[in-house]
């Protein structure tokens, strides 16, 4: 047998269709593998310890629950044209299999000495698994067995109606959620006398009671069960399009109405997440105007935030290092700071910009993480140390002030960011629909044929870098009197990295994605803190599920769905006609039309 013969064979035995059986198999493999995994790392036995339901449901068995679930929903989506009998055999295998693994791993815990090598192996961790019984092999089938009975309820689960299945997930997840984050949500809840019955009915000391966590699941269940039976009274096609319209601006109010009024119920932490948040959508929205419009790649994006940060600082503190310390300046109040500050960010932005304005790709990408860095050992360097105070950094940056009245804590710094936000989301969105918007994006689909239309590739693309540092700038204004000081280390690639991330998760050249990026991987993160460095192991997974799962982003625009779309399909997106490129030549409609 030659070796190409061997090759063909092994090809066709690629294109083959896996058998049921050997799917279910290899699926039972990985999810159990997935299991091992978490508990070798000892995030298993981290989150066990945080009661979902008191005495009845922890964190760590339910993320076992989920796996076993898991496996039989991966088995019944695959096998959609099988009937659910066939299905359902194949669903509690996979399961089984997934608990014997988990068994093996205790089996092998307690025959071999693995601590030595992973230390969360321990015999608390085999307690868990075994459900507590001194007779280990007891407690190993108790695993085996609910893993493959939970296996046919992921299988039950992925083959019911989305009218039955997405209220269930949606008072599980609810429940999850009550319970996981008990703590911040008792502290949000009222305290006054009338309610003391209500909150004993659902939460202890420890967590959600087992009614508390019947009742919150029934009304998380209702409402979406509701509210699926109302969205399915009309086809999209029957609505009437005011009816449409309406509905929208509902949502957007409501979720503004939400936005303004929880930081007030919430307290300090929450609005202090939610300053941070909305910190990072100002820069996201400002990148996003360079990569998501221009196509312009900048890692060096934290530069820009620094200059803001630093203006603030060096006009308006009360430090030997200000400005006013040894010159004839008087100190500026943050009104007066705060526009210089994004003028300089800008200035910045235009000479970061002239550098690198023939470069591209990769290239443009290190360049501009280049000079990123170059700003930062500049801040840092002996050489500057007199004017920007080198590592030890300015301090006493007073906190704005309205009519007389400080914003001083974090849920009023909050609102300050959030009237920011506001108003450069309102200029962002004009200019992504501007003839200079219309422009960058002519300039991302192909430099050449934009530059041949007529684009003036030198002024867009300084304008691109420009207009995006004024965003970083206003937030670094804000984030110097959120700390009332400013530091080097507060300005790492880090930094330019984690905005670049919640553009491409949020959806690049989006400018609602920004914001559900920045929620999801900004938002999120702090409110698991208290996970330590697990946190960025959730972060990770997230993000490579994202990429795999919706490569397009959460909230994606228009023109990246449909180039991802025709890439999936196998089309050539550079064969369909470019609009951003055809419309910078047509002439901009009157204002009012």
């Amino acid at each position: 047998m030659t070796v190409a013969d061997t090759t063909h064979r092994l090809q066709r035995l690629k294109k083959a269709p896996a058998s049921p059986l050997r799917r279910a198999v290899l699926t039972g493999l990985v999810f159990g593998i997935v299991g091992i995994y978490l508990a070798a790392v000892g995030i298993l036995l981290m989150i066990h310890g945080r009661a979902i339901i008191v005495d009845v449901l922890s964190l760590g068995q339910a993320a076992l629950i989920a796996i076993a679930l898991g496996a039989g929903a991966f088995i019944a989506r695959r096998e959609t044209a099988r009937r659910l009998p066939e299905v359902l055999l194949h669903s509690v295998l996979a399961g089984a299999i997934t608990g014997l693994m988990l068994a093996a791993l205790v089996l092998a815990m307690d025959t071999f000495d693995l601590r030595s090598i992973f230390i969360a192996l321990s015999p608390q961790l085999e307690e868990m698994l075994t459900f507590g019984f001194d007779d280990i092999f007891t407690g190993l089938a108790i695993l085996v067995f609910a893993s493959a009975v939970l296996g046919g309820l992921g299988a039950i689960l992925a083959h019911a109606s989305p009218a039955i299945r997405k209220p269930i997930n949606i008072g599980i997840v609810a429940v999850v959620v009550f319970g996981v984050f008990q703590e911040l949500i008792q502290l949000i809840l009222p305290t006054a006398d009338w309610f003391d019955p209500i909150h004993d009915l659902i939460y202890t000391y420890e967590g959600l009671t087992q009614e508390g966590s019947l009742i919150i699941f029934a009304i998380a269940a209702g409402l979406s069960a509701l509210w699926s039976w109302y969205e399915g009274r009309e086809t999209a096609a029957e609505r009437d399009a005011t009816e449409r319209h309406a509905g929208t601006v509902v949502k957007v109010l409501a979720a503004l109405v939400l936005v303004v009024v929880l930081p007030l119920v919430a307290g300090n932490y929450i609005g202090q997440v939610l300053m941070l948040v909305g910190l990072y959508i100002l820069m996201g929205m400002g990148l996003n105007l360079e990569i998501g419009l221009a196509g312009l790649l900048d890692l060096g994006f934290v530069a820009f935030f620094a200059v803001g940060a630093y203006t603030t600082a060096l006009l308006t503190a009360d430090s030997p290092h200000a400005l006013a310390a040894y010159t004839a300046f008087p100190s500026l109040s943050y009104w007066q700071a705060m526009p210089l500050a994004v003028l300089a960010s800008v200035v910045v932005g235009v000479l970061f910009g002239i550098p690198v304005l023939g470069v591209r790709g990769d290239y443009l990408a290190v360049a501009t993480m280049g000079l990123g860095e170059i700003v930062r050992v500049i801040v840092q360097s002996d050489a500057a140390a007199p004017l920007l105070a080198g590592a030890e950094g300015i301090l006493q940056i007073p906190k704005p002030r309205v009519f007389g009245f400080e914003l001083g804590d974090p849920v009023e710094l909050f609102y300050l960011t959030l009237v920011c936000a506001g108003i450069a989301a309102y200029f962002a969105w004009r200019l992504e629909n501007s003839r200079l918007g219309r422009a960058w994006m002519a300039v991302r689909d192909d430099e050449d044929v934009a530059q041949a239309l007529g684009i003036n590739l030198v002024k867009v693309k300084l304008l691109a870098y420009g207009l995006g540092a004024a965003f970083a700038g206003l937030a670094g204004s804000i984030f110097a009197v959120m700390l009332t000081s400013v530091y080097p280390s507060s300005f790492q690639l880090l930094v330019s990295i984690n905005v670049l991330a919640l553009i491409i998760v949020g959806g690049m050249g989006s400018l609602p994605g920004v914001i559900v990026g920045a929620l999801a991987l900004v938002g999120l993160p702090e409110l698991l803190r208290e996970f330590g460095e697990y946190r960025y192991l959730f972060y990770g997974v997230a993000l490579i599920l994202m990429m795999r799962l919706r490569p397009e982003g959460l909230w994606p625009s228009a023109t990246r769905r449909r180039e991802l779309r025709a890439a999936a399909e196998g089309a050539d997106p550079e064969l369909e006609p470019a609009p951003s490129i055809a419309a910078v030549t047509a002439p901009e409609p009157p204002q009012g039309q």
